[in-house]
């Protein structure tokens, strides 16, 4: 990727950018997901770090969970100047990190993966490419220039997930 100012999204956090020279990044994905939301023709990109769900109903609203993640990353880049129809979303992330027995645990990845595409579902957002579940963790980023989006597994090479057009699912 080019390089630029890296844009670090930690736990619970979003990043956004329309500065082409950026690229944002979500390291250390485990069970949580890396979302991306990006408009090409805008030079719009923004990448949120979800750590859990659904926040609890009396808890305070924050980045860490999908209900409140999800809306907010896109309010952010929407006011950068992104337009919601040429909004492409990208999922990396949601692996199974711990076994907890023979019933695969609580699977907070894959709850994960389920509460993100909902809430992308409720705004009408469709996700273009994802890679997601499997046992490793993994390390995303995307470039704002071109809304190229790459992620590495731990121990593994670098993999290109989006940069086109045309949408490309990856399963683990």
């Amino acid at each position: 990727m080019a390089t630029g100012t890296e844009h670090l999204a930690r736990m619970g956090e979003q990043v956004v950018s329309a500065d082409a020279g950026d690229v944002l990044a979500c390291v250390g994905l485990g069970s949580c997901i890396g979302l991306a939301l990006i408009d090409r023709r805008a030079t719009v990109a923004g990448l949120a770090h979800i750590m859990l769900p659904a926040a609890p109903a009396s808890g305070t609203p924050n980045g860490k969970h999908a209900d409140h993640a999800v809306p907010a990353l896109l309010e952010a880049v929407l006011e950068l100047g992104a337009a919601r129809h040429r909004i492409d979303a990208v999922l990396v992330g949601g692996a199974s990190m711990f076994s907890f027995g023979t019933d695969g645990g609580q699977q907070v990845g894959a709850r994960n993966a389920e509460a993100v595409h909902a809430e992308l579902a409720k705004l009408r957002l469709h996700p273009r490419a994802e890679a997601t579940g499997g046992t490793r963790g993994r390390t995303m980023r995307v470039r704002v220039a071109d809304g190229r989006v790459v992620y590495k597994e731990a121990g593994g090479t670098e993999v290109e997930l989006f940069s086109t057009p045309v949408g490309l699912r990856v399963a683990a």
